[in-house]
């Protein structure tokens, strides 16, 4: 139904970003919301989803995150909130590569996803995925309120609030500055 959005970042909350598109706040669920910043022009890739009892919208950064985002989603155990929970966790050719290789440990790392499902996605996605980097937009510092923006977000990703709240003193003595920084960096502690 629609291919991608033009506008401006109205807000960025653990989980979505809220794109203003000439007066309408279109609520996208994103894997990382925090590549953007409240007031920043945005071309937003955008898959809609429509269930039995529920409708969304999820964002991505790139058209190749979201091609990515719709192959897995044609894997038999894979829902919306697992594709991007794996689409926000893996660096920009990681997947690929896990699936390529064979590389089942890679793919259980992801929450939700145990071994048979691992396996499933290899069976499924073989030869089919290709992800491309693209660097993510500048986000302002703001130290403290930007740490517990990026706890809030991976809770929101689907991690355990325990395992989180662990990260937590970690993620402060990282150097990080940006609730972008503590997302990714918090990422890579958590696979």
């Amino acid at each position: 139904m629609y291919e991608y959005m033009n506008g401006i970042i109205a807000a960025t909350e653990p989980g979505y970003v809220v794109l203003d598109v000439n007066g309408i706040g279109y609520r996208l669920l994103m894997g990382n919301p925090y590549a953007y910043a409240a007031g920043q022009k945005a071309k937003i890739w955008v898959q809609h989803i429509i269930r039995d009892n529920d409708q969304a919208l999820y964002g991505f950064e790139t058209e190749e995150a979201k091609r990515t985002f719709n192959q897995l989603l044609t894997v038999t155990g894979i829902g919306p909130k697992s594709a991007l929970a794996i689409l926000a966790n893996t660096d920009s050719n990681g997947l690929s590569q896990a699936v390529s290789g064979g590389d089942v440990n890679y793919l259980t790392k992801f929450p939700g996803i145990g071994k048979k499902t691992a396996q499933q996605i290899i069976l499924d996605l073989k030869g089919k995925l290709a992800l491309t980097a693209q660097p993510a937009p500048a986000v302002a510092p703001d130290v403290a309120p930007a740490l517990a923006d990026a706890l809030a977000a991976l809770v929101a990703l689907g991690y355990q609030e325990k395992a989180v709240n662990k990260l937590a003193d970690k993620l402060a003595e990282s150097g990080e500055t940006t609730t972008d920084g503590y997302l990714r960096r918090g990422l890579q502690l958590l696979s």
